[in-house]
């Protein structure tokens, strides 16, 4: 009885990692996630908003496992790819929306930038393809009453 106890034992801890990372939700082929505004290219002074578009998807809570629906993440100037078999980091470049949220106001620095949607699962990974949009790039120009000093 103990050998079976260790070998059940053995197999739960071979398991876990898989349960740990990858999880494996599958999003439908058609989905399409991508800005509404601003578009490739636009310019800006100042604050301007990010309305984010999903189809063939829903968009709900973080933590609410549905089939076929998540949460949106905008990553700001990301360089490196997202890991599948991790969940999406939360910092001031990956941006997390797990009320629901399909827009936001973004100030940022004048520069250039790039942006970036992701769609998240419950638990902040992305699904099975990725479901993410073109990534865009925008421009923050000086405000003019900076200019004007």
């Amino acid at each position: 009885m103990k050998i079976i106890s260790v070998v059940a034992l053995a197999a739960a801890i071979a398991l876990l990692p898989g349960a740990a990372y990858s999880q494996g939700k599958t999003a439908p082929k058609d989905a399409k996630l991508y800005f509404i505004t601003p578009y490739d290219g636009q310019k800006f002074r100042g604050a301007f908003w990010v309305r984010f578009g999903l189809r063939n998807m829903g968009v709900t809570h973080a933590g609410d496992d549905y089939q076929n629906a998540g949460h949106h993440h905008l990553l700001v100037d990301v360089k490196d790819p997202i890991d599948p078999k991790e969940p999406i980091p939360q910092d001031k470049s990956h941006l997390h929306f797990g009320a629901g949220q399909t827009e936001t106001l973004l100030d940022l620095p004048p520069g250039t930038h790039t942006l970036q949607l992701v769609l998240g699962d419950a638990k902040h990974y992305p699904f099975e393809p990725p479901v993410v949009s073109e990534k865009i790039t925008i421009r923050v120009r000086q405000p003019v009453s900076a200019r004007n000093r």
